[in-house]
């Protein structure tokens, strides 16, 4: 590895450093970072929308906003599992164009806050080059345990979320930005 590829992973890693909400789905552990998280809510009635893409639950009314909500496991490719007492919908804030939309992310259940430091992530493995996983942007070590670190702007690509907005029927967007 050059000089130049060294610092701009050491770049890299220093921009994952923070606040972290981890969150299960199936044995594995994620994490999102706290900035983008909106708020955490407990499973509640969500409409299913026709003709909408199968990672796609449907939506809910969030205090009179009208929010998409995607099942994660299902975007990820994992085997659907039904719904628990600890299943619960992470909702997020994502640009999308000109604007900052909410999106529910349905996941396991919720696990932690954690500050993650530089010494504790790594880069991602490569594990294969048909794989595209650029929505992980690096594996903390935690103790024992190993948490994918998610960049939630990718998991969704511009595509998915053009969808999700038209799923809203554009009431996801229009959200004023959050100070941090």
């Amino acid at each position: 590895m050059s000089e130049q590829e060294k610092t701009i992973t050491q770049t890299n890693v220093r921009d994952l450093v923070g606040k972290y909400l981890t969150f299960h789905l199936s044995q594995e552990q994620y994490g999102v970072s706290l900035l983008a998280v909106r708020e955490i809510i407990g499973l509640m009635d969500i409409t299913h929308v026709p003709r909408t893409p199968e990672y796609v639950r449907g939506v809910i009314n969030l205090r009179g906003r009208i929010i998409p909500v995607v099942d994660l496991r299902q975007k990820f490719g994992m085997k659907a599992q039904k719904d628990t007492e600890v299943t619960c919908i992470i909702v997020v804030e994502m640009n999308y164009e000109d604007q900052v939309i909410q999106i529910g992310i349905l996941v396991d259940e919720v696990d932690e806050v954690l500050d993650i430091q530089e010494d504790q992530i790594d880069n991602l493995p490569s594990i294969g080059a048909d794989m595209s996983m650029n929505y992980i942007c690096g594996v903390a070590k935690i103790s024992q345990r190993v948490v994918m670190l998610l960049d939630i702007q990718r998991v969704l690509s511009a595509m998915d979320l053009n969808e999700l907005v038209k799923t809203a029927g554009n009431n996801a967007g229009n959200t004023p930005a959050v100070a941090a």
